[in-house]
């Protein structure tokens, strides 16, 4: 550890290993850590406050109607092999997730983009008819769907970053799957850091890039992500000065750390839901009944309080605190067993008989599996259930969700952007990461009108239609709002909260090397 801190290279827990360094083919939160230290967008995290918005590739930008939006490029932004970037290349970017060859997961991330969803389904073959044009070599023009002042917010999502032309093509085409382009040493980005290894199941590091246009300002030379998707494991590294963060604490262990250790011990808001995907394909779980049956027999506030004790809210909608403050939580789930008892009689299974055993899916952290084991007995105890659980590697995990080869399936999401239509928009039909089977074509119609309205009191009106809606048919089953808790060696300079897990990687510094006491809590 003296040694990392004094090469400046900072050592973090990043939850599970990665699928893809892509930003076009990445979902999940380990991916997003990684991603933001090799590309950077148009807007980028504040160094103060990382959900706040500052200048990235652009270097400022504006709006009349908050429908169409001009970026001014920095003329000293680069790829890290020296070559110009410009707008040209956000145009390629954007046109190659939007491709429907690509069948990229996140594609209705742009959806807000006139045209995009148009293009991104096949209806429209002409990407000069979807809403960007680049006027100059540094001037982006977007024109969206409809008014939406959060847009510059939402430009910090990888899925919005540029990606190289001539690194994506020298490896195949434009639409071209799982090449071997975001690999080390092929990769080029924009970021602040550059890939240097990716050792699967042992860590991804990344350098810094002297190309960067802030490169002055960056202050670490490095940074290793450790993928380790056991939270003790990860607590006795942090304790054995192996790691400067962790990504979690063993939720066993966060009361004796806010008591004993609270020097190290960092707890703050996330706008995060942890919820399980119910499989709408397969019987009984097609009757919504059956869904509604399993929501309500839930007692989400023993669960926070007894089980987690992180300080995380039981989820009573899908929509947590903090979307915005015109959006306050909706209280549209409860512990009501008697009533989950009646649902399950009407949909044929009074008492539980006649219903097939079912499995709940998670990932492979013990977390999870604790969660899960809640579940099980409250199952079996409120309904007769007979439930069994499997935990997969977090590749393995992802793809059976995609392929929807499983009954119930553990899940979390954290916001892209401060918003509630986040959360409501992977619902829609053909969103790569609904993974339901779900979809309501009413649904789609209310989320459909919500981007048209520009009255912010109408708009949020809309929103609630449509999760009332979600919840009434509950392909998901909301379980808590999450609260982020995570160890930080006091030498971490820097280092700030967000509730959308973003993170001002060229703010961070390390101070000088200070050992943790021998005590272990």
């Amino acid at each position: 550890m003296a040694q990392a801190d004094e090469a400046g290279i900072l050592l973090i827990g990043n939850g599970t290993d990665i699928e893809s360094l892509d930003p076009h083919m990445a979902t999940g939160q380990p991916e997003h850590h990684v991603i933001t230290t090799l590309f950077e967008g148009l807007v980028a995290p504040a160094a103060d406050d990382p959900d706040a918005d500052a200048p990235g590739v652009a270097t400022h930008w504006q709006s009349a109607d908050f429908i169409t939006w001009t970026f001014h490029l920095r003329e000293d932004a680069l790829w890290s092999d020296g070559t110009p970037l410009t707008s040209a290349d956000f145009l390629y970017s954007w046109q190659r997730i939007l491709s429907p060859a690509l069948a990229s997961d996140y594609a209705p991330m742009l959806y807000l983009m006139k045209n995009a969803q148009a293009y991104n389904e096949g209806r429209l073959t002409d990407f000069a008819e979807v809403g960007a044009i680049a006027p100059d070599a540094h001037t982006l023009v977007i024109t969206l769907e409809g008014p939406a002042p959060f847009f510059p917010s939402l430009l910090k999502h990888y899925t919005w970053f540029p990606v190289p032309r001539h690194g994506v093509e020298k490896f195949g085409t434009m639409t071209q799957r799982d090449t071997a382009w975001a690999r080390p040493g092929n990769l080029i980005g924009n970021g602040p850091f550059l890939l240097q290894d990716w050792r699967i199941n042992h860590f991804i590091s990344v350098t810094r890039n002297p190309r960067y246009w802030d490169a002055a300002n960056v202050g670490l030379n490095g940074i290793r992500f450790f993928p380790i998707d056991n939270a003790e494991s990860e607590e006795r590294l942090f304790l054995d000065n192996q790691l400067h963060v962790t990504n979690s604490v063993p939720l066993a262990k966060i009361a004796v750390y806010r008591r004993e250790r609270p020097t190290y011990f960092h707890q703050s808001p996330e706008l995060s839901v942890e919820f399980y995907r119910c499989n709408t394909t397969r019987p009984p779980l097609n009757d919504e009944r059956v869904r509604n049956a399993l929501a309500l027999a839930l007692d989400r506030r023993a669960l926070v309080e007894d089980v987690i004790r992180s300080g995380s809210l039981p989820a009573t909608s899908l929509t947590p605190p903090g979307s915005s403050p015109d959006y306050p939580p909706l209280q549209l789930i409860s512990y009501d067993p008697e009533k989950a008892r009646q649902f399950l009689a009407q949909a044929g299974f009074p008492g539980g008989r006649g219903f097939r055993k079912i499995e709940i899916l998670t990932n492979s952290s013990e977390s999870a599996r604790t969660i899960a084991e809640f579940f099980q007995e409250s199952w079996k105890r409120e309904l007769g259930l007979e439930i069994s659980i499997l935990q997969q590697e977090w590749q393995v995990y992802l793809d059976s969700t995609r392929k929807l080869t499983y009954d119930i399936a553990r899940a979390g999401w954290v916001g892209d952007y401060t918003d509630p239509y986040t959360f409501l928009g992977i619902w829609r039909k053909g969103d790569g990461n609904n993974n339901t089977g779900w979809n309501s074509p009413a649904y789609d119609a209310l989320l459909d009108a919500s981007t048209q309205e520009a009255e912010t009191s109408r708009r949020m009106a809309t929103l609630r239609q449509a999760e009332t809606l979600l919840m009434q048919q509950m392909p998901i089953i909301p379980v808590y709002w999450k609260t982020n808790s995570e160890l930080i060696r006091p030498e971490v300079e820097n280092w700030k909260p967000s509730v959308i897990s973003h993170r001002c990687y060229k703010a961070l510094r390390l101070g000088p090397y200070q050992p943790l006491p021998p005590r272990r809590p």
